[in-house]
């Protein structure tokens, strides 16, 4: 129930803003409204308010604000100066235009008041290295501060996960990563062309680091069989001392079905048991299992993580600065995925945004504005693509009228608008289908 209010919550705010930027802008240029919609369908609610009524229909995804226009209907001779049809082609970009642009503005807002409470940031500092990750290949070491990706300097441990998801479609060259090493010495760890895994340019490096107490243990899983439980401090298997998680990951990984002597603590008292992983099919084959997970090192946890109180301009500021890089980072993700080099699967449709929603929602309000922040950059970004039936595809057919000194045709427009709606609803069905495999595990 959070989830759906939330997402619905977060469909409203949006679609209203959007749609009140084309309102405001077809009032400032004179152009007569007649209906203010948000929703599709059969009106649910109606109220006028002067020559503009305004509606909630029953289907929320997206909204829409119906103007005066000759092609629509008869317009009184007393009215067609108002009509959008007669407006310069200036007029009409702008009109077409203050949706997208609102999205972009009410992120930036969000942004600017979730900057403005402050930030808790973590610093670029490598806490776990995934075994046989690429990463690892390229040499990764714990405690590696991460200096700059193929060239870009990291200040915090986001900048690193937004160059890699950047970089994650990039398959033609190897990803040089500068780090500064615990002993101060400066390499460049070389990540193999297109070794990246995840479909998010994950190299497998973590912020956190895990130590070796267990934190949960899963009812009936393996670790519960053979008697232990959270709070345990793990030390040898098969006499072997353990040295971090990793390492102990790695050994469970490769014993499928077999028995792993183990000794741990707890307490005070020293304990040995036989545990014997649970054999788990994998698309690479047989892994073993045993159902527990580590606390995080909460030592290491406070040496990564810094707060960050920016006055109002600099918080304004920064804001604007994540609405662009995000904007940048979604046009050229779906740039990408047009041209083959990202994977459609990275597309998200609704059942996926309200999960999302409802997660953000709980984990408080900072968080849910941040949301509200990205999917309204993403919204702004999709609607001024120069696909036909989308804002941009409007601006593109001005751009032609601007250039060839007269409208584009009403059939050329017409068969547009179908191979538009077309292309959108294949989009909205491949997101949908991402969506139920997701949530089935697919």
């Amino acid at each position: 129930m959070i989830s759906i209010l939330a997402f619905l919550l977060a469909i409203g705010v949006l679609v209203t803003f959007h749609e009140l930027g084309h309102y405001v802008a077809a009032r400032c240029c004179g152009v007569k409204v007649l209906r203010f919609s948000i929703g599709f369908g059969k009106p649910l609610f109606t109220v006028r308010r002067g020559e503009t009524e305004w509606a909630v229909c029953p289907i929320p995804l997206g909204g829409y604000v119906k103007m005066l226009d000759e092609r629509e209907g008869i317009v009184l001779p007393a009215d067609r100066p108002r009509a959008f049809s007669r407006q310069p082609v200036g007029k009409r970009m702008l009109i077409v235009a203050a949706g997208p642009v609102m999205n972009l503005l009410l992120a930036t807002l969000f942004y600017w008041v979730v900057i403005g409470n402050g930030l808790t940031l973590y610093r670029p500092l490598v806490g776990t290295v995934v075994p046989e990750s690429p990463a690892a290949i390229a040499g990764f070491q714990p405690g590696d501060r991460v200096l700059s990706i193929a060239g870009t300097p990291v200040a915090q441990w986001n900048d690193i996960s937004l160059a890699l998801l950047d970089r994650s479609s990039d398959a033609s060259e190897p990803l040089t990563v500068q780090v500064e090493t615990v002993a101060g010495q400066r390499l460049n760890r070389v990540v193999k062309a297109g070794s990246e895994t995840g479909g998010n340019g994950q190299i497998g490096i973590l912020p956190v680091r895990y130590s070796l107490v267990l934190g949960a243990v899963e009812p009936g899983g393996a670790a519960q069989r053979a008697g232990l439980s959270a709070g345990d401090l793990l030390l040898s298997a098969n006499g072997r001392s353990l040295r971090g998680w990793a390492e102990w990951v790695g050994m469970v990984h490769n014993s499928p079905g077999k028995e792993v002597s183990l000794a741990f603590l707890r307490g005070k008292e020293r304990r040995q048991v036989m545990l014997r992983p649970d054999s788990v099919e994998t698309p690479t084959g047989f892994v073993g299992r045993i159902g527990a997970a580590p606390a995080v090192d909460a030592a290491w946890l406070a040496t990564l993580r810094y707060e960050l109180h920016p006055d109002v301009a600099e918080a304004g500021w920064m804001a604007v600065q994540k609405t662009w890089s995000n904007g940048v980072l979604s046009l050229r993700m779906f740039g990408r995925m047009l041209i083959g080099q990202a994977s459609w699967n990275n597309l998200s449709g609704p059942i996926t945004i309200a999960s999302v929603a409802g997660q953000t929602a709980r984990q408080g309000l900072d968080a849910y504005l941040e949301f509200l922040a990205l999917i309204s950059v993403s919204i702004g970004i999709l609607n001024l693509l120069p696909i036909p039936i989308l804002d941009g595809g409007h601006l593109m057919y001005y751009t032609a009228e601007l250039i060839k000194g007269s409208p584009v045709s009403e059939r050329a427009q017409l068969l547009g608008q179908r191979i538009g709606f077309a292309l959108l609803a294949s989009l909205m069905a491949f997101a949908l289908l991402n969506d139920i495999s997701r949530l089935f595990g697919g």
